[in-house]
């Protein structure tokens, strides 16, 4: 305690002394401008690196502002400063006149400090639990869903994003209990539990026992027959030689994946040492578009219409002005609402809602309007799960069941896993697994125009309306990607007009190609940035493919 006391004196001498000696005449006016800059700079909001930034959004109080004082102790005359910390202990000792204009600066310092020092806090410890909830959920599901071991999930995907907040996470499993349990430095605890048939769910704002018990009872899936096989194809092959392979020395593309289904047989199927055509992989943001496909049973069922508003219980309030966005602004993203789609700031809207929020759908829906409805298009994961949320009110005690009865029982996708989160909504915006073959099975529905073996599951148009832009101009349909960001300085490739894409994070995509009766389903684990070009993949396997 003697040592913290003595700190914080020679703190607050060297404070005093810096603000005497900027006054001194003595002083240059640099120096003496120098200590004034800094002051401001110390006391005001404006960050010449933001603090959304991670890591390097606190330089400035960590580095810059100490920086700053060595400048401006090393500009003063070293007699002026003598003389200023001479002053500065009488005057802490009461033996000099007091400075009421240098006891606010004092009283300014220490206050900025503990301030700075408290909303720090307050943001690492909040990015504490979007970094450990996300590490529980990653493993919990590709241990009990994938069933891959903690260590391959661990090394293989967590690690391989190079993020400096995750380094610090340890992950425990349970595998009796079905519990992933993740820590940082054995604080900011976020806990993720399995259960069958609805894969891993965040533990937020209750327990692992209260959600087991919340466990809904499922109607099985039968594994549907297998696709017809063509016999190999030596330009296919080489095509997937290549998507397997590394553009350096260091693992990117992470390919783990591919099956290419023409003119409904299989001509080409490929998996990474350790995957295999019966694991379960994620999709990411391939999920939206099932929730597309959903939101079409609803339709076709006369549930829902889609130039009708949402059924959102927060938006029906007299006057509230989201109470227009009809379902299918939500399911073109042109709602207007308000939602941060940052990765690379740990408390953007979407990863607080997918990482530290117990309810997505009520996260998202509780946004504001940034523009009127219809007229701003703006990629936003919200917007599925406010879909996902408003699902329950014409389904009611159906709801978990209904994609499975809708979607995964007539289709045969008996791998799918739609994953839910603590309020009991699936997270339609990015929680689903199933095989590369079931994810080509989305695509086949959507290539046949909704109908799986003379059935009906969508309703007529529903995949061209999908593939119709959001916006004029937009490379987006509804829930459909209709062009793609591709790696800068790709060269230009020619595809198909009528081509369409789900398309989820680290590159997984299931690519349509209804003029040339294709599905290519590639799914891999192609982090940090985007090093997988699935525009250039399509172009060669669609020259490998026969008309």
């Amino acid at each position: 305690m003697r040592r913290v006391r003595d700190w914080a004196r020679r703190l607050k001498t060297e404070t005093l002394a810096l603000y005497l000696a900027a006054r001194d005449p003595r002083t240059p006016w640099y120096a003496r401008l120098l200590v004034a800059g800094i002051a401001a700079y110390a006391l005001s909001p404006i960050d010449l690196i933001p603090d959304f930034i991670p890591v390097l959004g606190y330089l400035d109080e960590l580095v810059l502002v100490p920086l700053g004082i060595a400048l401006a102790l090393w500009l003063i005359p070293t007699e002026v400063m003598a003389e200023a910390r001479a002053r500065a202990r009488a005057e802490l000792d009461g033996k000099g006149p007091r400075s009421r204009v240098a006891a606010a600066v004092i009283v300014g310092i220490w206050v900025f400090g503990l301030v700075a020092l408290a909303w720090g806090g307050w943001y690492a410890w909040r990015v504490a639990h979007v970094a450990t909830g996300f590490a529980a959920k990653t493993v919990c599901s590709g241990v009990f869903v994938s069933g891959r071991t903690p260590g391959a999930v661990v090394a293989e995907d967590i690690a391989a994003y190079r993020n400096p907040l995750l380094a610090p996470v340890t992950v425990a499993v349970d595998r009796v209990g079905g519990v992933a349990t993740a820590t940082m430095f054995g604080l900011a605890e976020r806990q993720a539990v399995h259960r069958n048939g609805i894969g891993c769910t965040l533990v937020l704002g209750t327990n692992v026992e209260a959600l087991k018990a919340a466990t809904p009872q499922l109607p099985p899936v039968a594994r549907a027959p297998a696709l017809d096989r063509a016999p190999p194809d030596a330009r296919l092959e080489q095509a997937l030689d290549e998507a397997f392979a590394e553009a350096g020395s260091v693992p990117t593309r992470r390919t783990r994946a591919v099956v290419i289904v023409h003119r409904g047989r299989i001509v080409a199927e490929r998996y990474a040492p350790g995957f295999g055509p019966d694991m379960p992989l994620p999709g990411w943001s391939m999920a939206k578009s099932v929730v597309g496909a959903l939101t079409g049973v609803l339709v076709g069922r006369g549930a829902w219409r889609l130039d009708a508003p949402a059924p959102v219980p927060e938006w029906r309030s007299p006057g509230d002005p989201r109470g227009v966005i009809t379902v299918d602004q939500l399911l073109r993203m042109s709602s207007g609402l308000e939602f941060s789609e940052r990765y690379d700031d740990p408390l953007s809207d979407v990863n607080v809602m997918l990482w530290a929020s117990g309810d997505t759908g009520a996260f998202a829906a509780a946004k504001p309007l940034a523009h009127p409805p219809g007229t701003h298009w703006e990629y936003a994961t919200g917007t599925t799960n406010i879909l996902a949320r408003a699902m329950r009110d014409p389904l009611g005690a159906e709801y978990a069941a209904f994609p499975r009865r809708a979607l995964f029982g007539p289709v045969g996708m008996a791998s799918a896993v739609l994953e839910f989160d603590a309020a009991g909504t699936f997270v339609g915006s990015s929680f689903m697994y199933a095989t590369a073959r079931d994810w080509a099975r989305l695509g086949l529905l959507f290539l046949g125009d909704g109908v799986w073996n003379g059935e009906r599951i969508l309703p007529a148009g529903w995949a061209r309306a999908a593939a119709t832009p959001a916006l004029p101009g937009s490379r987006f349909g509804a829930h459909w990607w209709l062009r793609l960001k591709r790696p800068e300085g790709a060269a230009p490739v020619a595809l198909p007009g009528d081509i369409f894409h789900a398309g989820g994070h680290a590159g997984q995509y299931v690519t349509v190609v209804p003029s040339r009766a294709l599905v290519i389903v590639r799914l891999g684990h192609s982090v940090p940035g985007d090093p997988w070009d699935q525009e250039a993949f399509v172009a060669r396997i669609i020259a490998a493919v026969p008309p």
